[in-house]
């Protein structure tokens, strides 16, 4: 009988270790200038976050979660075995895999991750959520261009960060994901199909939005290596027709303060009934939106060492 791992708010296994004080963290800073490139671009890529142990033990983990019939599923509160609207092609897509599986609950605390979360915005946060995405070799779907908080806007202020960590390498022939640069300063549009036209989107683009489309960047990534995205940031990945796969995990984050902004009609709504509910009005919190960084209670005296984006 499977448990609910996220019951849990503290690591359940040995693959990451906390920072023992203050100066520990310091070795998994962002420098100034990283900072610097994710608030004028809307994006940061390549920063190592996890080991050749840690990738093979999520990747493992993520290879039992594929199968359907996996021990602890019900956990999840969206799990699409193929969310590709193209018969020719398949794209496995899931949230909540902390709550399923003990590697991917404890990255949640990985202090590569949560340094740098904390550096690029700036303040105390909780979990979101997380995802899995799977494209398989020579048939992988696309996920069409869009921004994360056109999916969130349940939630307010929009005080939301995404971390996408590749499980495999990453490049433009398995399908990696692509970035369009200042186009966080784009403000919100309105949301298409996530798996369905790639480029859907640019209908509803002005001609110097098009433009700046056009500007499109691969990121191209090791295994183990994160890239950081602003919620607003236009992005999307392309079909993988290689012959390898592309496996990664996505960790959704947001400052702790944020409330809930559903609307009583449900036209805001999340895509899934079983997302842990929070009454209008109310701050985020609670048991299964974890307080993943205390500031205060980790750094002490090397808190003014550590540039940030509001610092920068």
């Amino acid at each position: 009988m499977a448990s609910d791992l996220g019951l849990n708010s503290e690591l359940l296994t040995s693959l990451f270790t906390a920072p023992k004080g203050p100066e520990e963290w310091l070795q998994y800073a962002l420098n100034e200038e990283q900072v610097i490139q994710f608030n004028e671009l809307g994006y940061l890529h390549g920063i190592k976050v996890l080991n050749s142990e840690q990738i093979d033990t999520l990747s493992e983990q993520l290879h039992e979660m594929v199968d359907p019939e996996h021990g602890g599923n019900e956990f999840f509160y969206e799990y699409h075995s193929n969310e590709s609207e193209d018969p020719e092609t398949a794209i496995f897509h899931a949230l909540g895999a902390w709550r399923v599986r003990p590697a991917f609950h404890d990255v949640l605390w990985n202090p590569a991750f949560t340094m740098a979360a904390y550096q690029l915005l700036g303040t105390n946060f909780r979990l979101f959520h997380d995802q899995l995405f799977s494209k398989p070799a020579r048939h992988g779907g696309v996920v069409a261009w869009h921004q994360d908080f056109s999916y969130w806007t349940w939630t307010a202020p929009m005080s939301h960060l995404t971390c996408w960590i590749g499980l495999d390498d990453v490049d433009k022939e398995n399908g990696c994901m692509y970035y369009i640069p200042k186009s966080h300063r784009w403000g919100l549009l309105e949301r298409e199909s996530l798996t369905g036209d790639m480029d859907a989107i640019r209908e509803k683009l002005t001609e110097e939005q098009v433009t700046d489309f056009d500007k499109k960047v691969p990121v191209e990534m090791k295994a183990g290596e994160a890239s950081f995205h602003h919620p607003l940031l236009m992005h999307g990945s392309y079909k993988n027709n290689s012959e390898k796969g592309r496996r990664a995990t996505i960790i959704n984050v947001f400052s702790d303060g944020v409330i809930s902004n559903r609307e009583d009609d449900g036209s805001n709504a999340p895509g899934a009934d079983n997302y842990p509910r929070i009454a209008k009005g109310d701050k985020m919190g609670g048991t299964y939106y974890p307080l993943l960084m205390k500031v205060q209670e980790s750094f002490g005296e090397i808190i003014d060492k550590v540039p940030t984006i509001d610092s920068v």
